[in-house]
This record gives C-alpha cells, structure tokens and sequence, in this order.
C-alpha cells in the first residue's frame, strides 16, 4: 500500500507512524521536564500536564520513568503543540539574543584591552555612565596580565564592568 493511498489520507497510521509519533512526544515531554519552573510557567500547559510533569521529579525506578514518561507522551496528545512549540522557539530567540550580546561585549573587552585609549573614548561615547577611572585601571592591569603571561583576573573584571556597564 502507498503512503499516498486514500487511505492514509482518512487518518490511517501505521503502527510504525504511530510509535514515532509517540517517541517525538515523549521527547517533548523531556524538555519540558528538563525546563525550570520559572520556563515550565510560561508555557501553556494544562494541570494534568504540569501534575504529570510534577510527579516524574519523584520517580526513582527505571522502569517506572519508562512507563511514566509513556504517559506523559498520551497526555501530551492533548496538549496545544503549537503553542509548546512557539514557547520553545521564543526561548530559543531569547537564547540566541543572549548569546549575541554576550559576544558583543567579549569584543568589547577585546578591543579595549588590545587597542587601549583609542577604544577607550569610543566605548565612553557609547556608554557616557561607565566609571572611566575604574575602566582605565582595568584595561592597563589587564594588558600587564597578558604581556606577563599571568591568569586574566582582571580581564574578567574588565568584561564584569562592561557587562555591568551595558546592563546586561
């Protein structure tokens, strides 16, 4: 039979297709366990989900997380998929925007420590409110650090400074 019968078009499934079909929901059902709470809320979730959820953090046994995890796979049939997945791909954004400015500022700190007073003033320009003093000191301590071969403690200072600096 072709998997483009009438058929399959009716709602059929093989057992096959059904089997994946569970194991991609029990999949689901991991990363919403593996979430925190603060993330788990923001998801919509009904409360026999969210109980579901709950009572895995109890299970100890194996075999009794197998067949727990097979129940939350049927109570995710339930589940609206594609808000979960829109609440997944937002905390992806965010990740990534996260990520981004987590670069920004490493190059930040790149620049102020390998170009000195010339990226001084241009990251003065941009963030008026940092303490110039403390950002000067840092950079020269940061450069001994480098040329000397030493641990980058004050690299890390640099970069808490920055980060502080950019409200981040």
């Amino acid at each position: 039979m072709s998997f483009d019968s009438p058929a399959n078009q009716d709602g059929w499934q093989s057992k096959t297709q059904r089997k994946q079909e569970m194991q991609a929901l029990q999949a689901l059902g991991e990363k919403i366990i593996a979430l925190s709470d603060a993330e788990r809320a923001r998801l919509p979730l009904s409360d026999e989900m969210l109980a579901a959820v709950e009572e895995t953090g109890r299970i100890r046994s194996h075999e009794g997380r197998r067949r727990h995890m097979q129940y939350v796979g049927k109570v995710m049939r339930r589940e609206d998929m594609a808000a979960i997945q829109a609440a997944f791909d937002q905390f992806e954004q965010e990740t990534l925007q996260r990520d981004h400015a987590f670069h920004r500022l490493e190059k930040w700190r790149e620049r102020l420590i390998e170009q000195g007073d010339d990226a001084v003033e241009a990251f003065i320009v941009e963030f008026p409110d940092v303490d110039r003093q403390a950002l000067r000191q840092l950079i020269r301590n940061a450069q001994r650090e480098r040329s000397q071969g030493k641990p980058p403690t004050s690299s890390r200072k640099l970069f808490r400074l920055i980060r502080d600096t950019a409200s981040l």
